[in-house]
């Protein structure tokens, strides 16, 4: 025995798990079941009034997604967390607990498409509002804030660009404003950088991405932080209130420091439906057993690339914060010192046809909608993924038209410098 707390990849690949109690199997089973049996009426009962902690419905909760959800917690540094069916289903369950019609969320304008589109357009079904900011002026994260701001989000590593975020100054923006502090933490992984050590209150994941790691699975998940006091001013009614469908529990002052995350999962997953599937949450487990080892990789492939591109006569610009001249380097330096992440930007002199016929001539460069797989993959967003947005709207969000976003995979360096050589010359 030893008080030693465990270190990164000693979580990854143990936090949560046990061998089976039946079986001795020591992977995590694939609980294939909808629905789990009681052990008597007052069993079911406590399970069904929040008196008791246990299985029910697997939309609700099962035994292999737990696994899942304690290890993102432990890896983060949370208090709990729930596993859902997809990234944009977790950042619609988080803002299900904070908003009601005529509120706002105070969001960076440098986001992934997805996220901006969601955020726009489907959020305005229920009345929730959205204030831009930009990342790079906190100030206007301050300037943003009115009575009805219930939120804000932001992304560790923006997505497409690739640039780092001020987390810690943002962070006190929210604690001065009275709101929590919701950080999109899919290209950083909690490898790179762990949100909650710099202020965030919840952290969300498109565990789709580096988590998974193999691009074979869809999954979601929210971090709650355990830091945030959701009674306060009465702001956040859904936790601080008597909830009518549980007999008058107040989840705030029920469930303590992972209140966050127990209303997300009997409110917002319940009732919204965005379960992941327990076959999903096995693949992402495995995924992230060596998420410690593939993330470096992808590090030191994406600098080694970025270099190279760096001096290209037919490249005008790279964004990687990872450069030593890039603006975002000495962010990079201070939140993610392991590196800069998979994910970044170059600019070609030949403007938007030059990045779709580039992405045409790529061989070992998949092209896809998709970034922390295993293999190296490329997009041209200005075409796609921020192909919604106006011209102004796609040069604030890091996808000009000359603009190519890569994810650098695990391959041989040298075999993707190669093929990006050859795409720039033909």
């Amino acid at each position: 025995m030893t008080d030693r707390l465990p270190g990164f990849s000693t979580l990854a690949v143990h936090a949560g798990a046990q061998p089976d109690p039946t079986t001795g199997a020591r992977a995590t089973p694939i609980y294939q079941t909808t629905s789990f049996v009681f052990n008597d009426a007052d069993h079911a009962a406590s399970l069904f009034g929040l008196q008791a902690f246990g299985n029910i419905y697997t939309r609700i909760g099962n035994p292999t997604n737990a696994v899942l959800e304690e290890r993102v917690a432990a890896l983060e540094g949370g208090a709990a967390a729930l596993a859902v069916a997809s990234g944009h289903a977790a950042q619609l369950v988080v803002l299900q607990q904070l908003m009601k019609p005529g509120d706002e969320v105070i969001a960076a304008r440098k986001l992934y498409g997805g996220s901006i589109n969601q955020f726009t357009h489907a959020f305005k079904a229920f009345g929730w509002n959205v204030a831009w900011a930009d990342p790079d002026e906190i100030e206007s994260f301050e300037r943003a804030v009115t009575p009805h701001t219930k939120a804000i989000f932001i992304e560790s590593i923006a997505n497409p660009a690739g640039s780092i975020t001020d987390i810690e100054a943002i962070a006190a923006v929210a604690r001065k404003a009275g709101v929590p502090l919701i950080v999109d933490n899919t290209l950083a992984s909690p490898y790179l950088i762990k949100p909650i050590d710099h202020g965030a209150d919840i952290v969300v994941h498109s565990l789709t991405k580096f988590l998974g790691g193999h691009g074979n699975s869809l999954g979601g998940i929210i971090v709650d932080a355990g830091t945030f006091d959701w009674s306060k001013d009465n702001k956040y009614p859904m936790l601080s209130e008597p909830r009518p469908e549980y007999h008058g529990i107040r989840i705030q002052e029920t469930f303590g420091n992972f209140a966050f995350a127990i209303a997300c999962r009997v409110l917002g997953l319940r009732d919204l439906g965005p379960a992941l599937s327990p076959f999903n949450a096995f693949m992402i487990l495995t995924g992230i057993e060596t998420l410690p080892l593939r993330m470096q990789k992808h590090c030191d492939n994406a600098k080694a690339v970025a270099e190279f591109l760096s001096t290209h006569p037919a490249v005008s610009a790279v964004n990687y914060a990872g450069l030593p001249g890039d603006r975002y380097n000495a962010l990079q330096r201070k939140y993610a010192p392991k590196g800069a992440g998979a994910v970044f930007t170059f600019s070609l002199k030949g403007g938007y046809d030059a990045g779709v016929n580039l992405v045409s001539n790529l061989r070992l460069f998949s092209h896809l909608a998709n970034v922390g797989d295993t293999r190296s993959l490329v997009i041209h967003p200005a075409s796609t993924t921020h192909s919604q947005l106006d011209d102004a709207a796609k040069v604030r969000s890091g996808a000009a038209p000359e603009v190519v976003r890569l994810s650098i995979g695990i391959e041989d360096k040298e075999d993707l410098i190669a093929d990006l050589d050859q795409a720039l010359r033909a």
